[in-house]
């Protein structure tokens, strides 16, 4: 492991920890579960702030004025606007992605639950999704909570990954399967 990517875990394992007490503690895990989603989701769909955690051109005051006024703006809850303003005075807003796939694993230790991220060629029906959590419920044991994403070049079939195991049924791995016992066989 590179030595920033060591140094990004290890405050976002610190952060994530600390802000996972204070909502254990006070229980608000569904409001934080509330907060990791909607920052989760913020990140993906904002370039502008995704720049604004990692770009250093900002002074911390800038960043922890945006933080602050963002977290406001998404009626996060005191614990979490908390922790972003402690990390924007920091100069450590670099690791909330980090931080927020930690929480997410952490809440879902806590309930019981697994994540399981599923990649589809199209979007899946209300009556797939609960088919496929069925059946990774009785395949895995637990509870099942669905990521799902769309990606075309898949072609057909699914991608899923729960936890350290992948199960690939695309049509475009199966045919990277037919490529490679051809060119054996030629």
């Amino acid at each position: 492991m590179s030595e920033p990517a060591s140094i990004s875990s290890g405050i976002a394992a610190r952060y994530a920890t600390a802000i996972f007490e204070l909502a254990k503690e006070s229980k608000t895990l569904k409001s934080l579960e509330a907060d990791v989603d909607a920052l989760d989701g913020a990140l993906t769909e904002s370039a502008d702030l995704r720049n604004l955690i990692t770009s250093p051109v900002y002074t911390r005051d800038q960043v922890a004025n945006a933080i602050t006024a963002i977290a406001r703006k998404m009626k996060l809850s005191q614990t979490v606007a908390g922790a972003l303003g402690l990390m924007a005075s920091k100069r450590r807003l670099f690791a909330l992605p980090q931080v927020l796939n930690a929480l997410r694993a952490r809440i879902a230790d806590e309930k019981g639950e697994v994540t399981a991220e599923v990649t589809a060629a199209q979007t899946l029906s209300k009556a797939q999704e609960t088919d496929l959590v069925k059946t990774l419920k009785a395949r895995i044991g637990k509870d099942i909570k669905l990521k799902l994403a769309v990606d075309e070049s898949l072609i057909g079939g699914l991608v899923i990954k729960v936890g350290s195991q992948m199960i690939d049924t695309s049509i475009r791995a199966q045919l990277a399967a037919l490529k490679n016992s051809m060119k054996e066989v030629g």
